[in-house]
């Protein structure tokens, strides 16, 4: 996949940023976003399933935090 808001770039404190998602969709939880470096696809997957929404859509709204 290439293109504007195909790569993940995590970006700062993830805590923090896990704290924005939970604020911004509750129905995530701890588990979803568990993230290791390296493992941003299987990141993306969860939010995915969860969120309902595209792959190039996870990916800028991870970017944008």
């Amino acid at each position: 996949m290439t293109g504007a808001g195909s790569k993940l770039k995590l970006k700062g404190n993830w805590d923090e940023a896990k704290g924005k998602l939970k604020q911004q969709y509750a129905q995530l939880t701890d588990e979803d976003l568990e993230y290791a470096e390296g493992q941003g696809d299987e990141l993306i997957g969860r939010l995915q399933n969860k969120l309902g929404k595209a792959k190039q859509e996870v990916v800028k709204l991870l970017n944008d935090l």
